[in-house]
C-alpha cells in the first residue's frame, strides 16, 4: 500500500517515554507509544470502500493480505509507530482521572487530497490506559459501531468514519449485562477514522494535574492543524476555539434529535473537539417517540443521557472544557457568554429543525406552539418517530381529515389512537393545516424537502442484532446489506421496504434490541 503518512500528532506532542504497553498513569504526555496485540487468524468481514477511496487505498489494496494485517494489527508499516493518547473524564457526571484509549490504538495520520485524516484501531490489544480491562473488542459491538458511524455519515451527522471490520480469530471473555454471567464471544477489530480523535477530555486530564505547559501545547497544536482558520493561537483565539468548539457541539446534537438518535454514554471522554459523534457503545435509535428514553441499561434508573437531555449534557459538558481551557484564558466573563449563547442558540436552531422537519420554510410566532402540539399527541401513545415524520410528508394542504389515515402505520398500538386521543391528532393537524396555507411551497415541492430531512431508514436496535446473530454464525450477507441500505437513508429503495418499519413485537424486550450496556 502506498499511504501519504504524516505523523503530525507524534512529532509536535510529547510523548510517554516509557514503551511498554502495561498500565500506569501517564504524566506530562499526550500518548504513550503502544504495540498492537497480534491475533490468531485476522479475516476481513467488511470494508467502507467510500472510506477507502477518501483515504487514497485502492482495490487492489484491499483485496491484499497487507490490508488486513495492517488494519487488524499484526503489521506496523515501516514508517509508523502506533500510540494510544492520555485523556481523563467526567462520566455519568463524576471526574474519573486517567482513562485514555484504553482499546483504541492510532495507527497512523493520512493525508490525501488536502485533508488529514487519523486511523485508529478499535479492539487491538492493551496500552497504558486500559486499566482493567483487555483492550480487545467483541463482535457485537464492533458490528455496532462500525455500522453505525457509517450510517450517520450517510445521514448527514457529523460523525468519525469506519474504514473496516474484521475478526481477529480470538475469543475474549465479557459480562455483556454485568450480571455475573461472563462468556466466551468472537473477537472483532474496527478501524476508525477522523481528522482527529482528541475530545474534552484530553484537555480536562492536564487542567486537573495543573500541568498548564502541557494543556497550553495540545491547545496550540490543536488550532494549528483544526482551527487554523482562526488564526495563531492566542489568549483571543483560545476563546474563539472554545466558541467554535460550543457551536460545533450543538450543530452535532441538532442532527441527533433531528433523527432520533441517543448516544447513550455523553461521557466528557466521549465528546469529539470537532464535533463529532464519537464512540459507538450502547446507542439507540429511538423507536417510540420519547424523551425519557436512554439505551442505556448502566444509566436506567438515573436516565442522565436520556434523548430530551442530550443538549443539556451537551452544554454541562462545555462547562467542563471551559473549566479545562481557563488556565490559558484567566477570565469567566467570555466563557460564560458562550455557554450563555449555546442555550440561546440552541433554542432557535432546535425550532428551526423542527419546521424543516415539518417542511415549513416561513418562520411564524406560532410555529413553537404548533410544535409543542404536536410533541404532545406523539406522546399520547407510542408513535414510531421515522415512520411519522417521513409518512408526514404525503400530507397535502386543504385535506386535514386524511392526517391519521397518512400516518397510522406509526402508532405500535393502533386501537388506542381512538376516542379523545384521536380527536386531538384532528385538532392538531387542522392547526398544521392551516399553518401550511401560509406557506408558499406546493404540495410536491415539500415533500421532497420533508423527505430530503427526514430519513426512511436508520440503524434501528433491532435490524443490527439480526447482524450480529447472523455474523455469529458465520453470515455476513446482512451486514452488507444494510450497509448498502444505510449508504442512501432518504431514498426510496422500494426493494428495501421491509426495513421502513417498526421495530417488531419479538425485539420489544430482547436484549441488544431494547436494552444495551457499555459491555463490548
Amino acid at each position: 500500500m502506498q499511504l501519504n503518512i504524516k505523523n503530525k500528532f507524534t512529532k509536535e506532542l510529547p510523548s510517554d517515554p516509557i514503551t511498554k504497553n502495561s498500565r500506569r498513569q501517564v504524566k506530562e504526555a499526550c500518548f504513550s507509544y503502544v504495540t498492537p496485540k497480534k491475533t490468531q487468524s485476522p479475516k476481513m468481514m467488511h470494508v467502507s470502500r467510500d472510506m477507502a477511496n477518501t483515504l487514497g487505498i485502492l482495490d487492489t489494496d484491499i483485496k491484499s493480505k497487507q490490508f488486513t494485517n495492517v488494519f487488524t494489527g499484526n503489521e506496523v508499516l515501516s514508517n509508523t509507530r502506533p500510540y494510544a493518547m492520555c485523556y481523563g473524564g467526567h462520566q455519568f457526571g463524576n471526574w474519573a482521572g486517567q482513562l485514555g484509549d484504553g482499546r483504541a490504538i492510532n495507527l497512523f495520520e493520512i493525508e490525501h487530497h488536502h485533508k488529514q485524516w487519523q486511523v485508529q484501531l478499535k479492539g487491538a490489544g492493551e496500552t497504558p490506559y486500559s486499566r482493567t480491562a483487555d483492550g480487545l473488542a467483541v463482535l457485537r459491538s464492533s458490528i455496532r459501531e462500525y455500522l453505525c458511524s457509517e450510517a450517520m455519515h450517510h445521514l448527514g451527522v457529523p460523525t468519525t468514519r469506519a474504514l473496516s471490520l474484521a475478526l481477529s480469530g480470538d475469543e475474549v471473555m465479557r459480562d455483556m449485562l454485568y450480571d455475573g454471567n461472563p462468556a466466551l464471544e468472537k473477537g472483532a477489530i474496527v478501524s476508525r477514522v477522523a481528522p482527529s480523535f482528541l475530545r474534552f477530555g484530553n484537555f480536562e486530564i492536564f487542567a486537573a494535574r495543573q500541568d498548564h505547559k502541557t494543556l497550553k501545547t495540545l491547545t496550540d497544536y490543536t488550532i494549528r492543524h483544526h482551527f487554523s482558520h482562526l488564526g495563531e493561537p492566542s489568549k483571543e483565539n483560545y476563546i474563539k476555539f472554545f466558541a467554535e468548539v460550543s457551536k460545533r457541539t450543538l450543530k452535532m446534537i441538532i442532527h441527533w434529535q433531528r433523527v432520533g438518535f441517543v448516544h447513550g454514554v455523553m461521557n466528557t471522554d466521549n465528546m469529539s473537539i470537532l464535533g463529532l459523534t464519537i464512540d459507538y457503545g450502547p446507542y439507540g435509535w429511538l423507536e417510540g417517540f420519547d424523551f425519557g428514553w436512554t439505551p442505556n441499561t448502566t444509566d436506567n434508573q438515573h436516565k442522565r443521557y436520556r434523548f430530551g437531555n442530550q443538549p443539556n449534557i451537551g452544554l454541562w459538558n462545555l462547562y467542563q472544557l471551559a473549566n479545562a481551557l481557563y488556565p490559558l484564558i484567566e477570565e469567566t466573563e467570555p466563557l460564560e457568554t458562550i455557554l450563555e449563547n449555546y442555550k440561546i442558540n440552541f433554542e432557535k436552531e432546535s425550532l428551526d429543525m423542527m419546521r424543516s422537519k415539518l417542511g415549513l420554510s416561513m418562520t411564524t410566532d406560532q410555529d413553537s406552539e404548533l410544535i409543542e402540539k404536536l410533541e404532545h399527541v406523539l406522546l399520547l401513545t407510542e408513535t414510531d418517530m421515522t415512520l411519522f415524520f417521513r409518512n408526514l410528508s404525503k400530507f397535502r394542504k386543504g385535506h386535514p381529515e386524511q392526517g391519521l389515515d397518512i400516518i397510522k402505520d406509526a402508532f405500535y398500538t393502533p386501537n388506542e389512537v381512538s376516542g379523545k386521543i384521536a380527536q386531538q391528532w384532528r385538532e392538531w393537524f387542522k392547526i398544521y393545516d392551516l399553518r401550511l396555507e401560509q406557506e408558499s411551497l406546493e404540495n410536491e415541492a415539500r415533500q421532497i424537502k420533508m423527505k430530503a430531512f427526514n430519513p426512511k431508514y436508520v440503524l434501528r436496535n433491532y435490524m443490527a442484532q439480526l447482524a450480529i446473530d447472523d455474523a455469529n454464525k458465520g453470515d455476513y450477507k446482512l451486514i452488507n446489506e444494510l450497509f448498502q441500505l444505510l449508504e442512501k437513508p432518504y431514498d426510496e429503495q422500494p426493494h428495501n421496504e421491509k426495513w421502513f418499519a417498526k421495530r417488531p413485537d419479538w425485539a420489544r424486550h430482547k436484549v441488544g434490541c431494547s436494552m444495551l450496556s457499555c459491555s463490548s
